[in-house]
């Protein structure tokens, strides 16, 4: 992220916060790793919070490579898989499913290409005007860029559910404003970008917007499968506060 660590470990502590409460709304468990993007981008943030500590000094050279490592290992490896599997994984049959495993596969291959560049090559970061660059001599192209992204953001377009569109349609956005404003730091613009939009995630599970079963319809609500315990807890305390509330009452009425 820009600015500083503290900045990113802040992000990271929000957006963890929203990660976790958008996994207690996912119904079905092909949604689930659709969900689990806040989360990850969360981690993400976190790692890239090392990294400051490492450019300014406070952390050693050994643990800034492997934090820098991490780094770009997300956002240049697993991103162009993650996402159009997560899309893959809710998509109804049809034409669009097609479309969005083909750009799984380029996904797939992107990934391998991007890791192998951050294995064999050595890569490199610097702050520059309040931001990290990073850079891999064989990962940093035109042409593995290009794949990356449609990789990453064209899945989401083609979804059938309007929800995961219009969030691959902001994304799109960011990274062309991303790229146009600070080229040169890239990856650690756009991923911050990414990562706080990802919040909007948690208002969507949260209002039952994205529905696997009945894509931009609504089926029959059904209970959480992930993290029961904290609703249980939650319900717990309510009924606390309503017995509460009434024992409250009854003494009023008896004075």
């Amino acid at each position: 992220m820009c600015f500083s660590a503290t900045a990113s470990f802040v992000a990271s502590g929000v957006i963890g916060t929203m990660g976790i409460a958008t996994l207690r709304h996912v119904r079905e468990p092909r949604a689930l790793l659709f969900a689990a993007v806040p989360m990850l981008f969360a981690v993400h943030q976190f790692t890239e919070g090392f990294v400051w500590l490492g450019l300014t000094g406070r952390i050693g050279p050994v643990a800034l490579e492997h934090v820098t490592f991490l780094f770009m290992m997300y956002a240049q490896g697993i991103l162009p898989l993650l996402m159009p599997l997560a899309v893959l994984l809710m998509e109804p049959p049809g034409a669009r499913r097609w479309a969005i495993l083909a750009l799984t596969v380029l996904g797939a291959l992107v990934c391998g290409w991007m890791i192998y560049g951050l294995i064999a090559f050595p890569s490199q970061c610097h702050v520059e005007q309040n931001s990290i660059a990073y850079r891999n001599p064989f990962t940093s192209n035109f042409p593995a860029s290009l794949l990356y992204i449609l990789a990453t953001c064209g899945a989401l377009v083609l979804s059938t559910h309007k929800v995961v569109r219009g969030y691959g349609v902001l994304n799109v956005v960011g990274l062309t404003i991303a790229h146009i404003v600070k080229a040169f730091a890239f990856a650690s613009v756009w991923c911050f970008y990414a990562a706080t939009l990802s919040i909007v995630l948690y208002w969507q599970f949260r209002r039952e917007n994205i529905d696997v079963e009945t894509p931009n319809g609504s089926s029959p609500i059904l209970r959480p499968f992930l993290l029961p315990w904290l609703r249980l807890m939650g319900a717990a305390a309510a009924r606390r506060r309503r017995d509460r509330e009434v024992g409250d009452r009854e003494v009023g009425d008896r004075l």
